[in-house]
């Protein structure tokens, strides 16, 4: 007999669900919208309806499939209690309990970054490393940390939320999560500017970004694609924003000794350049021990969710 399991990718806008086979084939993917109305109470019913509607169209019976992963934007621990979720209108609750007994399936739930980074090791650019720390380097800075095949999720599934490692102490703009100096302020696309803003404003080198910014088009890929243009100035916020990412990854090996180091979310869309300058600055100040993990970029893109959800169950 075939055996599925479902990965379950919640977002604040859309919810992403794929089919799978044990071994890691996506069989099927699709998307229904995310209900956020009347506090979030119609998101698992409606994900629920999507999975059993599923198996009656492809005639999958309840014994076949392994369970149910999901992957949550809040706070999840071990046992699948997510400890707020806000931006859904969620409280506390217990997501494998719920949704378990919607589909009378085995369900098993993570927070969002961290299951991202289990499927970036199951199938995309952590294959075959089973000690691996993802960094999603968007707007802000997500991680997920993977130790021994599993997921660091931590007391209250606070685990893995790398953009908060304090990195610099005379910060004076505040972080969005309150305080300064935070690896988010440097490293995400929005640092990134941050940097570019402030080496523009200090230094009088000529610089394309100049114009670029002058044109109210300044984003963390004009600066990279200016760093591959041979920008000088360009280069000089690679090597701070290098300088800051790959200080905050060495003191993360120092704890969890990955094998690789796994560079995701728009920012790495920049390509090997990325990893170039973040391992410089990480085999700098990382602890000898760890000097030689590896550098690479994700692959999954968007569905890493998915991948890393179905991982949960699978």
């Amino acid at each position: 007999m075939n055996q599925y399991c479902f990965g379950v990718d919640l977002g604040g806008t859309t919810v992403k669900i794929g089919l799978f086979n044990p071994e890691g084939s996506v069989l099927e993917k699709w998307e229904i919208p995310t209900r956020k109305t009347d506090n979030g109470s119609k998101i698992l019913p409606d994900i629920a309806d999507a999975i059993l509607g599923k198996m009656e169209e492809r005639k999958i019976a309840k014994d076949s499939v392994i369970g149910v992963g999901i992957g949550v934007p809040g706070p999840v621990d071990d046992n699948g209690v997510v400890h707020k979720a806000v931006n859904l209108g969620w409280d506390v609750m217990n997501i494998n309990e719920i949704l378990g007994g919607l589909l009378d399936m085995p369900v098993k739930a993570g927070n969002d970054a961290n299951v991202a980074a289990l499927g970036e090791m199951w199938c995309g650019g952590g294959k075959g490393c089973s000690n691996m720390v993802l960094a999603t380097l968007g707007t802000g800075v997500g991680g997920g940390i993977i130790v021994n095949g599993r997921m660091v999720t931590g007391a209250t599934g606070a685990g893995g939320e790398i953009g908060h490692i304090h990195i610099a102490d005379e910060e004076p703009d505040t972080c969005g999560c309150g305080n300064h100096g935070c690896l988010e302020q440097y490293a995400s696309a929005t640092g990134i500017v941050r940097l570019a803003n402030r080496k523009l404003a200090s230094s009088s080198k000529e610089s394309t970004l100049r114009e670029i910014k002058a044109d109210g088009e300044l984003s963390a890929k004009a600066v990279f694609d200016a760093v591959k243009a041979g920008d000088a100035l360009a280069c000089e916020i690679a090597e701070e924003f290098g300088m800051y990412l790959g200080k905050g990854l060495a003191a993360i090996a120092c704890v969890v000794n990955p094998e690789v180091f796994v560079l995701g979310g728009g920012v790495s869309k920049a390509g090997e350049i990325l990893c170039e300058y973040v391992s410089k600055y990480y085999k700098e100040y990382v602890f000898h021990g760890c000097r030689e993990a590896q550098f690479k970029l994700a692959t999954l893109g968007n569905d890493a969710g998915i991948y890393g959800a179905a991982k949960l169950v699978c």
